[in-house]
């Protein structure tokens, strides 16, 4: 892959709950050197702007580039342009039963299509709960095919203590899985702590 190619991402933030996930990545990302091209579904922009502080238009400037849902004729719907590949973030159950099953009717559905067929990373982090049969079949159908299915759950073992530092560490572990390492929560080191702390354990209510 050429070095130009292994800096660029699609990101892609659909209409299920943790939009957060979505805008974090991109900010993170800004801070690399990777090129982001964004792609918002039309539920992923409304949703949006119901669970965080952001407008549509200011998560946009955070991205290298923006793509149209609409626009079937953007330059990621090519296999021919190359990426490193692609996160869905949140990945709603629609989403992922369209990439399941090759229905590619906006360019969130197309851009996966192609990360899949050039053999590209995929990493959705679909969110739902709980889950029905047919989800679970789309995401080892997925899964099967090499796509990593890596939904938002949160980790304690760095003991969190605000809900930034919880969407942290999701997104740093789903931006490992596209080779992008970056600096951020603690990570599991393999030590133990003994005895309680209540200061540290209040956000569990322990």
């Amino acid at each position: 892959m050429s070095k130009a190619a292994s800096r660029r991402i699609i990101v892609a933030i659909t209409g299920a709950t943790g939009t957060i996930y979505g805008v974090r990545a991109l900010q993170i990302l800004r801070q690399t050197e990777v090129e982001t091209y964004l792609v918002m579904s039309k539920w992923g922009a409304r949703t949006l702007v119901h669970e965080t502080r952001y407008s549509v238009e200011e998560v946009e400037s955070m991205a290298t580039h923006t793509c149209s849902q609409s626009d079937q004729g953007n330059k990621i719907s090519s296999g021919s342009f190359q990426t490193s590949g692609m996160i869905v973030a949140p990945c709603s159950t629609r989403t992922l039963a369209a990439i399941a099953n090759g229905v590619s009717d906006n360019l969130v559905h197309r851009a996966a299509d192609v990360i899949l067929k050039e053999r590209r990373k995929l990493v959705l982090a679909v969110r739902e709960a709980p889950l029905n049969e047919v989800h679970l079949e789309n995401m080892l159908k997925l899964s099967r095919m090499g796509v990593t299915i890596s939904p938002p759950v949160p980790a304690f073992y760095h003991l969190p203590q605000s809900i930034d530092a919880i969407v942290d560490q999701t997104v740093m572990r789903l931006l490992d899985q596209l080779d992008v390492h970056i600096e951020g929560p603690p990570r599991w080191d393999g030590t133990m702590r003994t005895g309680g702390d209540s200061k540290k354990e209040k956000l569990s209510g322990a």
